[in-house]
């Protein structure tokens, strides 16, 4: 069975940095594409970034594209976001799930880390 646990979130200012990361276990891990979707009250899901299994294609959504990497690595079964440039509209819950794309969005996933952009 899958296991996805997600880390690294936190409180950062406007203009800050996080590397969120997430271990995963259970399932061969480079042979499926990842993502990261995120979460913020009130609201549905919503597609951040993938990585394919080789870590070869990346793709990122419009709002975060310039400001976050998303990475892996197989040898650890881990896969990371690297933020930066923060901003109050990235605020949300994170969450790393299997699958590319919007597939990913419905996929399943973690408890989640908690991104809070603030002043």
């Amino acid at each position: 069975q899958a296991e996805l646990v997600e880390s690294g979130g936190g409180l950062v200012q406007p203009g800050g940095s996080l590397r969120l990361s997430c271990a995963t276990s259970g399932f061969t891990f480079s042979t499926y594409s990842m993502s990261w979707v995120r979460q913020v009250p009130g609201k549905g899901l919503e597609w951040v970034s993938s990585i394919s299994g080789d870590g070869r294609t990346t793709s990122y959504a419009t709002s975060v594209k310039g400001r976050f990497t998303i990475s892996r690595d197989n040898a650890k079964n881990t896969v990371y976001l690297q933020m930066n440039s923060l901003k109050s509209e990235d605020t949300a819950l994170y969450y790393c799930a299997m699958g590319f794309g919007a597939m990913a969005v419905g996929a399943p996933r973690g408890q989640g880390t908690q991104v809070t952009v603030s002043s």
